[in-house]
């Protein structure tokens, strides 16, 4: 037994030391990693702690008193009465010590499993190195590049890294073909195409198409739908009721601004502040339209206020969303869960919208009404004539021009209140009086005040309005008789001029017939306030007043727009606790978050007070979104995919960027080079090698890059929707080029718009605005365009800053069958037909070619020429559609479709009939009732009908649908 007892004791002594060793070890190698390369807290330690901690230790929720969220939060004390975390100290830190219990009902994060030894390494040797915060690189101010790089360069460092290389230049017909459909949308104009195409897509000649490109008037249409987007614009105004809005001025705005190429940050400033802007034009009152595209709620028992402010946040989270990249609403309820933003910091930079003049009415007040060049020349002559007549001060009149151009200052007549007698119809569309009724307006400025101008509906004579101040038994200040008309219209009542600010007491009285029941008899849209007409009793007035109340009661749409409340409708911010607007919090002024104006380093002075300012701060070179923003959704747009991919968000729950260095640099050079210009921007992306290269796929690219996030390949990409009608239009020759203007109706089924509130009808467009281009399609809200919703297009409902591409069946059947396709094939058979049999090139862009109507066919279309016009035909369209010669094997696959075809249409006159239409067959082919008649087109029916299917193949083809 002794002998055993003694190898035993040996071995023990061994183990120990072993135990001793390696304890020894671990401390020093553990305290080596606490006293490693310092960590970074954006990188290292936030991903860490917004994986596995802020859910109960952030924004929404604080258990034990600890937060993650904000750097003052992290390092106070909590419940237990000392911090969780203790700077330069780990072993002495709560959050470390339950990090690493082994009980687990004890150990954090609580009922998940256990942090990696590798990411509590981390978490220790940040609080060993003093816990420094920091911040998202999103937040940071984008700092000047120390060395001047080209994207290519940036392009090769990764690819580099990833043991990839880039592939060569595309050739020329894929070139012309995508930097067409990416900048205009379209393809290039025939005489730059062919000379890229004649000059082997050479890198003067790419220049030169590029720059022509950018010079389109096409390169605003295209780049305005990727804003419409954003902006949410619609032609209606949203949920239930889904009423028509006169919103297509904006529309035409946003492609005029990309056209003139206006620098991006006064295309922020007029869109955000324009009606701030110092004697703001029309054009830059039309550009607030991108705030008023949020929904109006016309559906009766609304609040409107409650849709009001729901507008109002919409604004907000669109700011934030379109403009920087930010998920912004979660802030709503309660302090990001991950990002550096507090509650109450959502509302106090809501408070820079909450003066707005609209109130979610009906009638979409205040407007800018869209007076006719007379118009705007009667109204230069009636402030003319105030200048010189009324005491020499045109300020005296300005009140004039703003009754004209916007009926305001006004009051709606929704917010009345002390009803007596009366109500508000539906709850929220106008007060309605019955007689002797009376109604209280709250808090009207009356300095100066010498009318009331008001429109109204009353068909009942006899009636006496009565207009008393303070109280319904107050000094009266006017009365006025009211006469019947079956209509609305516009009536002013004057009094002696008033000062202050005072409750307006409406009353009215009208003695009814014995017979007639206590009906409702009036009818109030809005009231306004304002001074008699300048320059009574001068030279002149009689005609000038005339004038100027012509102007003021004629019938013209308005768009809506901004408009600032006066001072006495000035509303309070409050904090709405958990986001109910009901459970009002702290009154706040307007202000930006804390945490980017610390980044910004920002003084005091320089702090936005109104949203003019605001718009500063946004596009101030120091702003660490903005700039980043746009360069990232461009480079999506070119690309496929953003440098960030969550377009959406930039901030810590988004994706992580392929290409910082790269982002960073373009935006620099977007602000402090390039002065906000798009197109210099988007020229250098798409002067780049990386854009330029060819897309097919290598199998390392598929090893280890299939999603091309490094870029070794060119992009490819199935086209938008907008990109896929617009294209098909152009090369079946009938897309127009008319711009601006209403929305346009091309065909659509019956049955897709259900309206029951107003009854409003799709009806198709004639001519030729029902070959207009995608952006000028009328946009319902409740019923989008719905060919192209089947490629991913926006319900426009809210902000949509990321189409997400589908590939799904219903997207052939639409390009396969839809109408408008079919119709668009028919016209490309057409034009197939003549340039084939003549063997003549592509002649993209050409618009209502000659001997096209008839639409018959040519007289060599068979005949004993048949299959080689056929082949010809082919071609010509082949290379009108991709600058190419088509191979001998898709050429065999058409002309077998067209043979198979040809012997379907022969054998079933019935099937040829309903093909191409009775209607055309007996107009242009002399067949009637299905039966082919002896003339000398006859015998081309069925050859137009099967070219016709041939086209709307070649159309469908793979190559055609996506961007190589």
């Amino acid at each position: 037994m002794q002998k055993m007892k003694r190898p035993n004791k040996k071995w023990l002594i061994l183990a120990l030391g072993l135990i001793v060793v390696g304890v020894l070890s671990w401390a020093i190698s553990q305290a080596a990693r606490d006293r490693g390369a310092p960590v970074d807290f954006s990188t290292e330690v936030k991903p860490i702690l917004n994986k596995n901690c802020i859910s109960c230790h952030g924004g929404v929720k604080a258990k034990g008193g600890f937060s993650l969220l904000f750097e003052d939060e992290a390092f106070r004390e909590t419940e237990s009465g000392k911090p969780a975390i203790i700077k330069g100290n780990p072993d002495a830190s709560e959050m470390i010590r339950r990090l690493t219990l082994d009980d687990p009902e004890e150990r954090m994060p609580f009922e998940h499993d256990p942090l990696s030894k590798e990411d509590i390494a981390t978490l220790r040797r940040w609080i060993k190195q003093g816990a420094p915060w920091g911040d998202h690189w999103a937040y940071l101010p984008v700092k000047e590049p120390t060395e001047k790089k080209s994207i290519d360069s940036y392009i090769k460092e990764e690819l580099d890294k990833q043991g990839l290389t880039g592939s060569g230049r595309a050739d020329a017909s894929v070139l012309v073909r995508r930097v067409g459909l990416d900048l205009i949308g379209l393809y290039p104009e025939k005489a730059w195409a062919d000379k890229f195409i004649q000059a082997d897509g050479s890198a003067a000649a790419y220049e030169e198409l590029v720059d022509s490109l950018l010079a389109s008037p096409r390169f605003g249409e295209r780049w305005a739908s990727m804003w419409l987007d954003l902006a949410r614009y619609a032609d209606t105004k949203g949920y239930e009721s889904d009423g028509h809005r006169h919103a297509w001025p904006y529309r035409d705005w946003v492609i005029k601004a990309f056209n003139k190429d206006m620098p991006y940050d006064q295309f922020i400033k007029e869109q955000m502040a324009g009606d701030l802007l110092p004697n703001p034009t029309d054009e830059q009152l039309i550009a607030t339209g991108f705030h008023r595209n949020s929904m109006t709620n016309d559906e009766g028992g609304t609040d409107n206020e409650e849709f009001r402010v729901a507008a109002v946040m919409d604004r907000i989270n669109t700011s934030w969303e379109a403009i920087m990249s930010t998920t912004f609403s979660c802030v709503q309820c309660h302090s990001h869960p991950y990002d550096p933003f507090k509650h109450d910091e959502y509302y106090k930079f809501l408070a820079y919208f909450n003066n707005t003049r609209d109130e979610d009415v009906p009638g979409e007040y205040p407007w800018l009404r869209q007076l006719t060049p007379d118009m705007e020349k009667e109204l230069d002559w009636v402030m003319d004539w105030i200048k010189q007549k009324g005491e020499g001060k045109e300020e005296k009149g300005e009140w004039v021009k703003e009754m004209v151009k916007f009926y305001q200052p006004a009051v709606n007549s929704t917010t009345a209140d002390s009803l007596e007698n009366a109500v508000i119809g539906n709850m929220n569309y106008a007060l309605i009086f019955k007689n002797r009724s009376s109604a209280r307006f709250k808090n009207i400025d009356l300095n100066g005040a010498e009318q009331m101008i008001w429109q109204f509906y009353c068909n009942k004579p006899g009636g006496e309005l009565t207009l008393r101040i303070d109280s319904p038994d107050g000094p009266i200040i006017s009365k006025a008789p009211l006469a019947a008309k079956d209509q609305w219209r516009y009536e002013s009542v004057s009094f002696p001029k008033q000062e202050g600010v005072h409750d307006i007491y409406v009353q009215f009285e009208r003695p009814a017939k014995a017979t007639e029941k206590d009906d409702f008899t009036i009818t109030f849209n809005w009231l306004s306030f304002v001074p008699a007409f300048p320059g009574k009793g001068k030279p002149g007035y009689e005609l000038a007043y005339q004038r100027y109340w012509k102007l003021l009661t004629q019938n013209v749409p308005g768009i809506p727009i901004l408009y600032e409340n006066p001072a006495s409708l000035h509303r309070t911010t409050r904090v709405f606790e958990r986001g109910n607007r009901l459970t009002l919090g702290a009154e706040v002024n307007p202000a930006v978050p804390a945490s980017l104006v610390k980044n910004m380093k920002m003084v005091q002075n320089e702090l936005p007070s109104n949203r003019l300012e605001l718009a500063d701060w946004m596009t101030d070179p120091r702003n660490p979104l903005v700039s980043r923003t746009l360069v990232n959704r461009l480079w999506e747009q070119l690309f496929g995919t953003g440098l960030v991919e969550t377009l959406e968000d930039m901030g810590t729950q988004g994706a992580n960027p392929t290409h910082q260095a790269l982002l960073d640099d373009l935006s620099w050079k977007l602000v402090h080079e390039y002065k906000w210009s798009i197109k210099k921007m988007l020229k250098e992306m798409v002067m780049s090698a990386t854009y330029q290269q060819d897309s097919k796929v290598q199998p390392l690219h598929l090893e280890k890059d299939a999603a091309n996030k490094y870029y070794a390949r060119g992009p490819r990409l199935r086209l938008s929707a907008e990109q896929i009608r617009d294209q098909h239009l152009q090369v079946s020759g009938k897309l127009s080029d008319k711009m601006y203007g209403p929305g346009v109706m091309p065909w659509q089924p019956e049955g897709i718009w259900l309206s029951p509130y107003n009854g409003s009808k799709w009806v198709k467009s004639e001519g030729e605005d029902q070959y207009r281009r995608a952006v000028y399609t009328y946009w319902k809200r409740s019923a989008p365009y719905p060919s192209m919703m089947n490629f991913d297009g926006a319900q426009r409902v809210v902000c949509n800053a990321r189409r997400i591409r589908t590939n799904t069946p219903l997207q052939a059947l639409v390009t396969l069958n839809d109408s408008v396709y079919i119709d668009l094939a028919r016209h490309f058979a057409a034009r197939m037909e003549r340039k084939g049999e003549k063997g003549e090139k592509g002649e993209r862009g050409e618009k209502g070619e000659k001997g096209e109507k008839g639409e018959r066919g040519g007289r060599g279309g068979r005949g004993e020429k048949g299959g080689r016009g056929v082949e010809e035909m082919v071609k010509w369209g082949y290379r009108e559609l991709l600058f190419r010669e088509i191979n001998q094997e898709q050429l065999s696959a058409m002309t077998s479709l067209y043979a198979k075809a040809m012997k379907e249409f022969e054998a079933n006159p019935d099937q040829l009939a309903e093909f191409l239409g009775t209607e055309s067959l007996e107009a242009n082919y002399g067949v009637k009732h299905g039966k082919v008649l002896k003339n000398e087109y006859a015998q081309n029916a069925a050859h137009r009908a099967s070219l016709i299917i041939v086209a709307n193949a070649m159309l469908n083809m793979d190559e055609v649908i996506v961007k190589n």
